[in-house]
């Protein structure tokens, strides 16, 4: 035998664990400074609602305090909130955007 020995390692096959990624709820909180309107371009352009849709969930917000803009990975809602946010922010606007676990 040479100076240099192999061992011979064993490979355990087993089927992967796969889990779905935990989502979270992407939600914007009613104020009573933000025009509605504003409210309706958030969502259209973050959201990428139709405007019909758009306008529904801008009620929702207004009459329940809230609506939800949809439902996402963590990471992905969480780069919505901070997109809205720092938007709401350039403009002024007391919008707030939040994340929930579903």
């Amino acid at each position: 035998m040479s100076k240099t020995q192999y061992r011979r390692s064993t490979i355990l096959e087993r089927d992967p664990k796969t889990e779905e990624p935990r989502m979270y709820k992407v939600l914007l909180m009613n104020d009573d400074f933000t025009p509605m309107d504003y409210v309706v371009h958030i969502l259209e352009t973050y959201f990428h609602k139709p405007h019909a849709e758009a306008v529904a969930v801008m009620l929702s917000v207004h009459h329940q305090g809230k609506g939800l803009c949809g439902v996402f990975p963590y990471d992905l809602a969480e780069t919505k909130v901070a997109l809205v946010t720092a938007d709401a922010q350039q403009h002024q606007h007391p919008l707030r955007c939040i994340m929930e676990k579903e």
